[in-house]
């Protein structure tokens, strides 16, 4: 295998394909990437064997020449050492060359590595996802959803399933649900493309691969090509192959955790309370669970306040748009509503209160995106 490619593509690609390899891996030969030359094109492949990232770089596109020479080919190569190789090579073009001694020679300038690899026939074969559950949608939206409910899957292993996020598919709707059982993430979608025929209601994609696709999406991409099998989930784009496992178990059911009811009601701007928590919780950060303290009060405002025995007090009035309902003392961890504020992004928000020891929701005041965000309060006494 003989390829001249240009530097930085080739670089972003080897980024891309990074992610999935871990150095920890019980097989061998998976610490390697594969590069892999035919006639057209230049694939990187990394593995895992949990998730599996493929970034393709074309001959050339749009005009533009990536790759000057290519004599098909396949190695592996040792993964640990390749991006800094290639990012401080001199040269605006690399090239890479295997023999049949499995010896990689990388050159680009006057520089000159040589690197031993690894036999790409010992190389996982890629799982082929043969499945009619197919459908398209756009990447910034399916960024957007990713980050709207990623960061409230459980990071602790006690219960596996809830590090994930639960993708279910039905009546032409999308919906993502993230918890961790303190909180919880969901935002509904209606597909663009007609998806009536299609329905998958227990897919929980791990936290940890949605993260990691979400980093190497390219939103200057339109489109994005979702498909589901059994245990595995593939998301393809022109040039990327993202394929993970997923979680196996049944993802409980959270509608019924969400009230449908309300006894307080509290609508405020998003980012005057999001700041005014932020000020709050300078004082409890040591403390272990971040707790402030939101006080109902009259002509619509609130108190908010945390309290720390050994360093201090903290107390801010904050004025809303509106209150309504019961008069309510709550305590919650701080993080978890800044999390929640971040991810809704709108200008006002409406909280719904059940009482003070009852989860409340938190939603955009004209709930157009069908976004919601629920957080369990603290007792304190």
């Amino acid at each position: 295998m003989k390829i001249v490619i240009n530097r930085d593509q080739l670089m972003k690609s080897i980024q891309d394909v990074m992610k999935a390899i871990s150095p920890k891996t019980t097989i061998p030969i998976l610490s390697g990437m594969k590069i892999e030359a035919t006639e057209d094109e230049v694939t990187l492949t990394g593995s895992d064997s949990d998730v599996t990232i493929e970034s393709i770089i074309p001959k050339e596109e749009d005009g533009i020449i990536h790759i000057h020479d290519i004599n098909p080919g396949k190695i592996v190569v040792q993964a640990k050492f390749l991006p800094d190789i290639i990012k401080k090579l001199p040269d605006e073009t690399v090239e890479i060359e295997s023999d049949g001694d499995l010896n990689i020679l990388i050159r680009s300038g006057q520089a000159e590595f040589k690197l031993n690899g690894q036999d790409p026939e010992e190389y996982p074969q890629l799982p082929m996802l043969e499945t009619e559950n197919s459908f398209h949608m756009p990447i910034d939206l399916l960024k957007t959803l990713i980050r709207q409910t990623n960061f409230a899957v459980s990071t602790s292993e006690t219960r596996p399933i809830l590090t994930g996020v639960h993708f279910k598919l039905e009546n032409g709707e999308l919906e993502l649900v993230a918890t961790d059982s303190h909180r919880l993430a969901s935002r509904r979608v209606s597909m663009e493309e007609d998806v009536s025929q299609l329905e998958f209601k227990n897919t929980v994609i791990p936290g940890k691969s949605l993260s990691e696709l979400n980093k190497i999406l390219d939103e200057s991409q339109e489109s994005i090509q979702i498909s589901v099998a059994d245990n595995q989930i593939l998301f393809r784009t022109k040039h990327l192959f993202f394929l993970s496992r997923l979680l196996d178990g049944n993802y409980p059911e959270t509608s019924r955790l969400i009230p449908d009811q309300s006894k307080t009601e509290v609508h405020v701007n998003a980012k005057e309370l999001m700041q005014t928590i932020d000020r709050a919780s300078l004082l409890a950060k040591d403390n272990r669970n971040n707790i402030v303290k939101l006080v109902t009060q009259e002509q619509n405002t609130v108190e908010i306040s945390s309290n720390s025995p050994e360093i201090g007090t903290a107390e801010e009035m904050l004025k809303t748009n509106d209150i309504s309902g019961e008069e309510l003392k709550i305590s919650f961890n701080a993080k978890y509503m800044i999390d929640a504020l971040r991810a809704i992004d709108a200008e006002e928000v409406k909280i719904s209160f059940t009482g003070a020891m009852r989860p409340f929701i938190i939603q955009p005041t004209d709930d157009s995106e069908h976004i919601l965000q629920l957080i369990t309060p603290v007792r304190t006494y």
